[in-house]
């Protein structure tokens, strides 16, 4: 029995994987620009799952049609297109690549904050003057360009990140908007956070991550991420 049971995993996995190919290949075709992150079955038999762009559409297992959502389960009525966007937005700040970010030390850099930012973002820059702000603050700075918005964004963050001193160059020219002085040829990792961005649903800057795993899109001021950053680090009760 245990043997029909894992052959028949095997089988149905194997078969997956070949819808999977299929389905892939037929939308490199048909649509040669889009970037397909994901691709994978849905509780509907033939009906699979494609995430592009940060969007969910659904298709069949030959990927010659597809459709929108949203996908709604009759019986509880829930917005399975919804939920599954709800969980991939979800971004785990311990599985964050915090190698590949400009990191930013106010006082004792006790609380840490991550940070997903355009250098040429009107409102990255008014957050990164609000965080530098604070005390007592460590913020990982993830140069991630828009670039349809601002074109020399991409250039602006290799430049940052190729600096000798990338946190002073962020700052320069973030705040001061002072340019980078280096060509920016060196190896970045921003088209890795790019990436990131289109897997967790990022199309526009800033985004804030907390170490509890809460997110926050859009720019504040000083004082309200001093409230966030209170309810992640609650004081231990005195003796």
């Amino acid at each position: 029995m245990k043997r029909i049971l894992a052959l028949s995993f095997c089988l149905a996995a194997a078969t997956s994987l070949a819808d999977e190919a299929q389905i892939r290949h037929v939308l490199k075709q048909q649509f040669p620009t889009v970037e397909v992150s994901s691709i994978q079955p849905t509780p509907i038999a033939g009906l699979y799952e494609v995430l592009a762009g940060g969007k969910i559409f659904y298709t069949d297992q030959t990927g010659e049609y597809l459709m929108p959502g949203p996908l709604v389960e009759t019986r509880t009525q829930a917005n399975l297109t919804e939920q599954r966007l709800d969980a991939l937005r979800t971004i785990k700040f311990g599985s964050l690549p915090l190698d590949k970010a400009v990191k930013v030390v106010r006082g004792k850099g006790t609380r840490k904050i991550a940070v997903f930012s355009d250098p040429d973002c009107p409102f990255s820059k008014l957050l990164l003057g609000e965080l530098y702000l604070l005390d007592d603050l460590t913020a990982y700075v993830f140069l991630n360009p828009l670039q349809e918005i601002h074109p020399e964004a991409m250039q602006r963050s290799n430049e940052i990140w190729c600096s000798g001193d990338r946190t002073k160059g962020l700052l320069d020219y973030m705040i001061l908007g002072q340019k980078p002085s280096s060509d920016g040829k060196c190896h970045t990792p921003v088209k890795d956070i790019l990436a990131l961005s289109e897997m967790t649903g990022i199309n526009s800057t800033p985004v804030l991550v907390f170490e509890n795993d809460m997110r926050v899109d859009g720019a504040m001021y000083a004082n309200i991420i001093e409230e966030l950053l209170d309810t992640v680090y609650v004081p231990a009760p005195s003796k």
